[in-house]
């Protein structure tokens, strides 16, 4: 049987687990048909490129077309490669220990329970906008040192730059894509700027002052990097929690029997977050660049050539996962890859986790029950990266 894999397809986004089956058995590396691209879906095959940085590149410069804005800035701290992606992401990890984490725990409790406050005065709430939304943003707002006046028009920067992104691996991006990414990196740009400018007057407890000090074996942040990496941990400090926390409440109302068992022990809640995590990955898939001419898979793969990496695909691999395709809240020795492996390892991974927990352990406390409205598709996350739905209407039954 051929495998017919077109990422795009809608039919394919909802559910694209019989799709990425058949590759496991028949083309676990698979050369995309008229395209210079190559997929990858096996768990080994996946966990063994995103570990390999010394074969395998992040960095997608010498690649014309990846990037809409190719001849501006500097890549983020995710396009980068060891020695510089050492020395950006060494500056800002220390905002995302585990012990700095610990620390945001009370307050993400408290956000959770207001924004609920608001939603269960209503008879039907869309859960994204109501919860999964604003706390990830809020958290990450605060972290850096956003006002909250100014959280507003995080959502539509985030939405801007992430409306696309993965597609330019397969087709260029057209010029008015370009037009707008530009429009909305400069506005991000000025804004954080100007931030930045304040803090070297007025220095505050946040990661923007910790950035525009920093010194790390003497070498300080220049602008172009300090503002890469705060549209890096605006868009990824909320668009990957966003959609983990609507993915754990469909997955739930998906299986019942596994929400009464979370309800009933919530201690579960924990390893439930790691299964969310694995069986509906909120990031679906990592490119890397071949530094070199390398056999993948039995393929040969040219230098500079791209390769997909499906978490989606890897974290339902039967050779790993026992049951891949059943959602067990209990699910032992759960090796999944949603925040991905190796040096690129997601730095929020922890965050992530505890902004995920707080919001369904606050949503399970504050309900008696929750229920979808009607059986209507939902709409989609705009990208093939992600998986998730920018809207979710729920009724709410308070406890």
């Amino acid at each position: 049987m051929t495998l017919g894999f077109d990422p795009f397809d809608e039919a394919t986004r909802r559910d694209p687990y019989a799709v990425y089956a058949q590759a496991r058995r028949e083309a676990p590396v698979w050369r995309h048909p008229g395209l210079p691209l190559i997929s990858v879906f096996r768990h080994a095959d996946v966990q063994a490129v995103l570990k390999d940085s010394g074969s395998w590149s992040n960095d997608f410069r010498p690649v014309r077309g990846l990037d809409p804005l190719d001849d501006e800035g500097v890549p983020s701290m995710l396009g980068l490669d060891p020695p510089e992606h050492t020395r950006l992401r060494a500056l800002v990890s220390q905002a995302f220990t585990p012990r700095m984490v610990r620390r945001l725990e009370p307050r993400l409790e408290a956000v959770a329970h207001e924004l609920l406050d608001a939603a269960l005065v209503r008879d039907e709430v869309d859960l994204v906008e109501a919860l999964a939304h604003p706390l990830p943003v809020i958290a990450i707002a605060e972290i850096i040192g956003v006002p909250a006046e100014d959280r507003a028009r995080f959502k539509v920067w985030s939405d801007a730059a992430v409306e696309s992104l993965g597609s330019a691996l397969f087709a260029p991006p057209s010029p008015e894509r370009i037009e707008r990414m530009r429009k909305v990196f400069n506005e991000m740009g000025d804004y954080f700027e100007e931030l930045a400018e304040q803090r070297r007057v007025s220095p505050r407890e946040d990661l923007l002052t910790g950035l525009v000090q920093a010194e790390l074996e003497g070498s300080r942040l220049s602008r172009e990097e300090r503002i890469s990496m705060l549209v890096l941990l605006l868009v990824a400090g909320n668009e990957t929690t966003t959609n983990l926390i609507g993915n754990a409440v469909m997955e739930l109302l998906a299986h019942p029997l596994e929400l009464a068992r979370l309800r009933a022990d919530p201690a579960l809640l924990p390893s439930a977050i790691e299964e969310v995590l694995r069986f509906a990955s909120p990031v679906q898939m990592d490119p890397r660049r071949a530094r070199r001419p390398l056999e993948l898979g039995g393929l040969p793969v040219a230098e500079n050539q791209m390769v997909i990496c499906w978490i989606g695909s890897a974290n339902r691999d039967e050779d790993v996962f026992p049951h891949a395709d059943r959602f067990d809240l209990a699910r032992q020795d759960n090796r999944h890859l949603a925040f991905g492996l190796g040096p690129h390892y997601c730095v929020g991974a922890n965050l992530a986790r505890l902004e995920a927990q707080v919001a369904l352990r606050a949503l399970l406390a504050r309900t008696q029950s929750f229920e979808r409205i009607d059986a209507a598709k939902l709409p989609l996350h705009p990208s093939i990266v992600f998986r998730g739905v920018r809207s979710l209407p729920l009724r709410l039954e308070p406890s």
